[in-house]
């Protein structure tokens, strides 16, 4: 198939010069062109591969070496008729004619003059067609002569501002005198298309086909230009570019020579020889090689660099593989938390338990997730510091109280201006080891709302099985949590998830015993507050007495916060004394707490002073521990109704209709008449109104007083008692039995009535108060009413009326 080659030029022959004045019509063989135009006087190689064209230019060189080459106006179509050519071609000589091993033929022809097609002779085996040449007159007048100059002036610019155009193509067209000759010239080397070509080329009048490719050649101009201008900048752009990294290369030569560095290129230096040194994992490591190589060729006023250097400080920060050895000893690690913390004999089983299945079993052991749970006070967080020493771990510590955020958690994506790890990151950065002890302090106070759940966050950190590849949003990679040992604190369970709750080991931290808090007081708060205040060691001394007084009067509370601030008060008075030169007291006796202290703030529920009737002692679990309550029941001539005071709760309320209802069912064998529920209205009162009461555990002691109130027989009064009550008479178990017991003891009472369910929970009881108590295990309301009701024929006084137990303010919530 024909196509465009390189154009050659040649001036026309004396033999040519005759031709174009002849006007004689022949018929000539055609040769189709296919994206190409051929002009009168060009000299131009072609590629012949149709059979048809292959058989034209055999029969030319038959004979005259003559063919007309006219263009193609469908490009695609494989055998042209003379339909789809143009009507004006050009005849052309075949100088040269070669067979190529391919089957193709090359060619070398030359444009001779234009002939127009008047019809076909012959369709097969080749195109053969009646031809005319075209007259054209090549007068030069003085508007040709203008248009030739203007012509030649914009092709000389547009000759310098192509990079496709020889400058020997101006040279030549200089050397035209025809100006005819000149536009064609002109148009074969300018970069048209076939149609604008085969326009010069049917365009006969050599004025107007100069003044169509002066257009042309103006178009042609305003591109090169604009081009031109385009590649200056971005030239313009490089060039500064490459001076400044050239300056920059040099400015670093000269330095290593002087013996001096760029501080920039120092930093980076120093970054990747960190990276190259450090511990972390392959993974870490080939993400932090790849955001250092963007480091380095980004320049330092970029907005990005400085999120990429806080990310490569924070993979670098981070400890990846260092640890701390964990001490095995066990009697060293006993120790060390008896020394810290009196008591909490679960809480140390479950630490040494640990350490030797820890000491067995070494790697193959997953760490717990333990959760202490307990009222405020009582050494949750001192006791994650005294298991880290008694590890020979690190201790850190991260409170959740009041976390809404997602994020915190997690941390935010680097696409956020200012994004930085979640605080789980953050926190293991602190420790600077994979293996510290880990608490999370007050896990029940996380909140939630439209930034997301910290408490689902959570989940993946507490899972054993899923926190070796904790995934933080900000670092984008996997992240080994489980080599640290996490301990959470809480004082309810109620408001943690469950999906939380069951991926924690729950150890409950019970409020403290007084004779506990007194232990406590002499080991640890009173050595601490005379160090603290700057007294000598043998400079105050407290009785038992006094710490009794102290912990009954002026606190309550189920830890030893206030028990440390009340001894804090006495040393800080003494220190006062000491520097007026004032005598003060050496032994702090109960009898001068008032001196220090003022008057008693708080006072415990005291035993009723004789028995009544209508009047039972409950014992109730308060966070402050346990106390007494009492139970006012009156019946009075009315219609059956039943009135609730006391600022009760929903269950406490349901607990007293169960009471009545029991009381009415079983009013035979309890010797109350029937009809006397109809005439009489029963109004149940618990003292202390303004503090809120609830619970299923005053259940027997309401039924108590109830029958106490309609039978007239009554309770005695060194008898309290907690358990929940059914329909059926049934004393079902409660919670708090240990606070209770203790309780019941220091208001002075002596028997306690007890669900026979929770008779395990009384034996995790102190040694000396179940000493000093009987205690009566009961299954049924009949065994409750033996133990606490009076017959009438013992009651040898008429019936006191009810005087309320005395309790601190404080909120009965009883644990079911």
């Amino acid at each position: 198939m024909p196509e465009e080659s390189p154009v050659l030029f040649d001036f026309p022959s004396q033999q040519q010069a005759i031709l174009d004045g002849q006007q004689i019509e022949r018929e000539l063989p055609v040769l189709p062109l296919i994206n190409t135009v051929l002009f009168p006087h060009m000299l131009a190689p072609l590629f012949v591969g149709r059979q048809r064209s292959i058989a034209a230019i055999e029969e030319a060189m038959t004979y005259d070496r003559v063919v007309l080459a006219v263009s193609q106006r469908e490009p695609d179509l494989e055998e042209s008729g003379l339909s789809n050519l143009y009507t004006i071609g050009v005849e052309a000589s075949v100088q040269r004619v070669l067979k190529m091993p391919d089957g193709t033929t090359s060619i070398v022809v030359q444009g001779q003059r234009r002939m127009r097609i008047l019809d076909a002779t012959r369709e097969a085996p080749f195109l053969h067609v009646r031809v005319m040449p075209l007259y054209i007159d090549e007068e030069r007048t003085l508007s040709v002569e203008a248009m030739m100059r203007a012509v030649l002036a914009l092709f000389e610019k547009v000759v310098k501002l192509s990079r496709n155009l020889p400058d020997d193509s101006y040279i030549m067209a200089m050397n035209v005198d025809e100006p005819g000759w000149l536009a064609d010239l002109i148009a074969s080397t300018l970069p048209l298309d076939v149609a604008q070509r085969q326009e010069i080329l049917e365009t006969l009048d050599p004025e107007e086909r100069l003044r169509r490719l002066s257009a042309m050649l103006t178009k042609e101009l305003d591109v090169l230009e604009l081009e031109s201008r385009i590649q200056s900048q971005v030239q313009k752009e490089v060039d500064r570019s490459q001076r400044e990294f050239f300056l920059r290369e040099q400015l670093k030569a000269i330095q290593r020579e002087l013996g001096q560095e760029d501080a920039l290129q120092r930093e980076l230096s120093q970054l990747r020889e960190r990276v190259a040194t450090s511990t972390m994992p392959e993974q870490i490591r080939v993400r932090a090689i790849d955001e250092l190589g963007r480091l380095e060729v980004m320049p330092p006023a970029a907005p990005e660099y400085s999120v990429i250097r806080t990310y490569l400080d924070w993979l670098l920060a981070l400890p990846w593989s260092e640890a701390t050895e964990d001490c095995y000893d066990l009697r060293l690690a006993a120790k060390i938390l008896d020394q810290n913390h009196y008591g909490l004999p679960r809480v140390k089983d479950r630490i040494l338990e640990f350490i030797a299945v820890r000491q067995l079993a070494g790697a193959k052991q997953k760490t717990p997730i333990l959760c202490f749970v307990g009222p405020p006070g009582v050494g949750k967080t001192s006791l994650g510091r005294s298991i880290a020493e008694a590890l020979g771990r690190k201790f850190v510590r991260l409170s959740l109280g009041g976390v809404h955020d997602e994020a915190e958690i997690r941390g935010h994506r680097r696409t956020y201006i200012g994004a930085l790890p979640g605080r789980i990151i953050k926190t293991m950065k602190e420790a600077g080891t994979i293996n510290p002890v880990f608490m999370l302090d007050e896990v029940d106070k996380l909140g939630s709302d439209f930034r997301g759940d910290p408490a689902s966050a959570l989940l993946e950190v507490l899972d054993p099985e899923q926190n070796n590849t904790f995934s933080d949003h900000y670092l984008d990679l996997p992240y080994d949590l489980s080599k640290a040992l996490f301990i959470t604190t809480a004082n309810i369970l109620d408001t943690i998830p469950r999906a939380l709750r069951d991926r924690m080991e729950i150890i409950d931290l019970p409020s403290y015993l007084e004779e506990e808090k007194v232990q406590i007081a002499r080991q640890f708060l009173i050595p601490k507050q005379v160090e603290a205040n700057g007294l000598p060691a043998d400079a105050l001394r407290f009785t038992d007495e006094a710490l009794r007084q102290i912990i009954r009067l002026y606190t309550y509370e189920a830890g030893v916060r206030n028990l440390e601030r009340q001894i804090g008060a006495i040393c800080r008075k003494t220190a006062r004394l000491i520097s007026e030169r004032r005598s003060h007291a050496r032994l702090i006796r109960p009898s001068i707490l008032d001196r220090y202290l003022g008057s008693p703030s708080h006072s415990l529920g005291l035993a009723e002073e004789r028995d009544q009737v209508g009047v039972a002692t409950g014992i109730v679990y308060t966070g402050n521990g346990g106390d007494i309550v009492s139970v006012e029941v009156t019946a009075m001539e009315g219609k059956g109704g039943l009135t609730l005071t006391g600022q009760l709760g929903d269950v406490m309320r349901e607990s007293a209709q169960a009471a009545l209802s029991y009381a009415r069912a079983n009013a035979g064998c309890l010797g109350i008449a029937q009809q006397q529920f109809d005439k009489t209205d029963i109004h149940i009162h618990l003292p202390e109104g303004a503090v809120p009461k609830d619970g299923p555990s005053a259940g027997i002691t309401l039924a108590t007083a109830l029958i106490s109130a309609l039978t007239g027989r009554p309770v005695r009064r060194d008898v309290a008692m907690t358990g929940e009550i059914t329909l059926r008479g049934r004393v079902l178990t409660v919670g708090g039995i240990r606070e209770k017991v203790l309780g019941a003891y220091r208001a002075g009472i002596r028997t306690v009535l007890v669900p026979k369910k929770n008779e395990r929970d009384v034996a995790e009881s102190s040694v000396t108060v179940r000493r000093k108590l009987t205690f009566v295990y009961v299954e049924e309301m009949s065994q409750v009413l033996d133990a606490a009701l009076l017959p009438l024929s013992d009651q040898s006084q008429e019936v006191a009326p009810a005087r309320p137990a005395q309790k601190a303010n404080g909120t009965f919530t009883e644990s079911a």
